[in-house]
């Protein structure tokens, strides 16, 4: 595995790190709001803030497991973990907004692509 490929790898994690923060700990907050467009109003709403909250978790543990894949310097498993979080912004960006395909899945196809040299 290459360092280009760790260090992708790694930056995709940082990115679901701070995905979780925007979504379990910054709920509220007018950056995530700008960046999910959700009204603050709505953002602080039970059932909107409990799915954000859940969706954070999920961020975060994914977050987690491509972290122990790099130190593990498991190839399958950083190679599964990246074809995941692509495959989910395809699909994000077909149903909720098309950046998502940019913001998160070209990070993640690049990393991924990284790890075949």
């Amino acid at each position: 595995m290459t360092i280009c490929t760790i260090v992708l790898t790694l930056l995709v994690a940082i990115e679901h790190l701070y995905i979780l923060w925007l979504e379990t700990i910054a709920t509220h907050s007018k950056t995530t709001s700008k960046v999910f467009g959700i009204s603050v109003k709505d953002l602080a709403s039970k059932p909107v803030s409990t799915l954000l909250k859940n969706q954070g978790i999920y961020n975060g543990l994914l977050a987690l497991l491509l972290v122990v894949a790099v130190c593990l310097q498991d190839i399958l498993w950083i190679r599964l973990l990246l074809g995941f979080v692509f495959s989910v912004a395809v699909y994000g960006s077909l149903t909720s907004k098309p950046s998502i395909l940019w913001k998160q899945g070209a990070p993640a196809a690049i990393a991924l692509i990284s790890s075949f040299f």
